[in-house]
């Protein structure tokens, strides 16, 4: 599936109906094995509203560049906290997880998903200066609109990103 039918600039639930942001969704079917380990990682989350998980920054993290007209997101994870959620997992994702390279400046973070959608929106900056990522998790293809349905009925949870 292309990912830039997987990454949404709209507005969001947790951000309120005026507020527009970065929707990633995360198929926890996908045959990407670094998709399905963001997948066990969002187990770590904290709930907040009903529906809405926030995770820590050294679980599963956001970080947004600009190039040109793109607009590049990726979501980073520690390797420490992945090996150690993967090491009763079924799959074989510990496998893949070995295989990931370390971040620039930081061997412990390693990026399981990257998109990039031709935009004009430049994340608005909070307290820090960043804006969080919000990852739908959901199993199978689907559409913004089946996303947001699925939310509603309770088949699927939004969990915040912080930004690194």
């Amino acid at each position: 599936m292309d990912d830039s039918t997987r990454i949404w600039i709209t507005p969001v639930p947790p951000f309120g109906p005026d507020e527009s942001g970065v929707l990633l969704g995360v198929d926890l079917t996908s045959e990407d094995p670094a998709e399905r380990m963001a997948g066990v990682l969002l187990n770590r989350g904290h709930e907040g509203q009903e529906g809405v998980f926030h995770l820590l920054a050294s679980d599963l993290s956001a970080r947004y560049e600009r190039h040109g007209e793109r607009l590049v997101v990726e979501v980073t994870a520690s390797r420490q906290v992945l090996a150690h959620d993967l090491a009763d997992h079924p799959d074989a994702l510990d496998e893949h997880l070995a295989a990931l390279p370390g971040g620039p400046g930081d061997d412990d973070r390693v990026t399981l998903i990257h998109r990039e959608i031709v935009t004009g929106f430049r994340p608005a900056g909070s307290e820090d200066g960043k804006q969080p990522v919000l990852l739908v998790e959901h199993e199978g293809p689907t559409t913004l609109a089946e996303l947001f349905a699925r939310f509603d009925r309770g088949e699927s949870g939004f969990a915040v990103l912080p930004a690194d």
